[in-house]
């Protein structure tokens, strides 16, 4: 590929021949694009950034400078092998954004690919490891972290110097504290604070996403249910409970769902929860 049949490519851009970009695509200076990259209508890609293929990207993303999208997995088994990562549409990656490509099927765990849907927008310094999932409409503040393999549901938010351990899933709403760290699942509409210790629900957020009143009442039920109830009952008693009271809500159907996949089992409750009726709420 040429400069001259791509007037919105910087000259000290350097361009794969393997890259596959629209005409509308706007490459600024010192960008490198590395090899299998396809980008969709519409995408700015910003200075010093750096593309590195298999890469495919949807439409209209806008990908800060110093940003690097498909790099190598950081992990001591990849040797080199061709994995992807796969972009959609309408993400915003900030200064010095980075997401790995997946590990080769056939490692371990490894799927192939890293996945981020649409949507998304990806702060300073945060980074996507490899083979997670990311749905859409999430935000991962400055320095917010995922290690490998972990999945997070649509409208996540990971606040500022955050991390999820590898494997973790994050469930839809939910919400990490600035400065938290976890290494359980957290269920949809939970917020996190402080290291595996749950806060209470994402109140604000699950009203901004439209969540009927109704459910979000049983959420606050389920909450109190799961964390409150003294003497304390197994966790298998308590969701048996959830469901015979609140079973009827959707809200409460993919809360349990949710609980009951758990592999690395669920937060517990945070200091400040534990000894009273706590249903406090934070804001996505």
């Amino acid at each position: 590929m040429t400069h001259s049949s791509r007037p919105h490519v910087h000259p000290t851009a350097i361009v794969s021949a393997d890259a596959d970009l629209p005409a509308d695509v706007r490459v600024e200076p010192f960008v490198v694009i590395d090899g299998p990259v396809t980008v969709g209508p519409g995408c700015v890609i910003r200075s010093h950034a750096r593309l590195i293929g298999p890469l495919t990207i949807g439409a209209r993303n806008d990908v800060g400078s110093g940003a690097v999208l498909g790099g190598a997995p950081q992990h001591l088994g990849y040797k080199g092998e061709k994995t992807n990562l796969e972009i959609g549409d309408d993400n915003t990656f900030r200064e010095h954004f980075t997401a790995s490509r997946g590990m080769p099927l056939g490692a371990g765990p490894g799927s192939g690919t890293t996945r981020i849907g649409d949507r998304n927008l990806f702060m300073a310094g945060s980074h996507v490891g490899h083979d997670c999932v990311v749905g859409n409409d999430c935000i991962l503040a400055n320095g917010a972290l995922l290690a490998g393999h972990v999945t997070i549901g649509d409208r996540v938010l990971i606040s500022g110097n955050s991390a999820v351990h590898q494997f973790c899933r994050v469930g839809r709403l939910g919400l990490l504290s600035g400065l938290s760290g976890t290494g359980k699942d957290i269920p949809p509409f939970w917020v996190l604070q402080g290291h595996n210790q749950v806060r209470g629900i994402n109140l604000v957020g699950m009203r901004r996403a439209g969540i009927p009143s109704a459910d979000i009442l049983a959420i606050r039920k389920a909450f109190r249910i799961l964390y409150l109830t003294r003497p304390a009952v197994p966790m298998t008693a308590a969701l048996a409970r959830i469901e015979a009271e609140l079973g009827q809500h959707e809200a409460i159907r993919e809360l349990l769902g949710f609980i009951r996949e758990s592999k690395r089992g669920i937060l517990g409750a945070h200091r400040l929860v534990a000894g009273e009726d706590d249903d406090s709420s934070a804001a996505a």
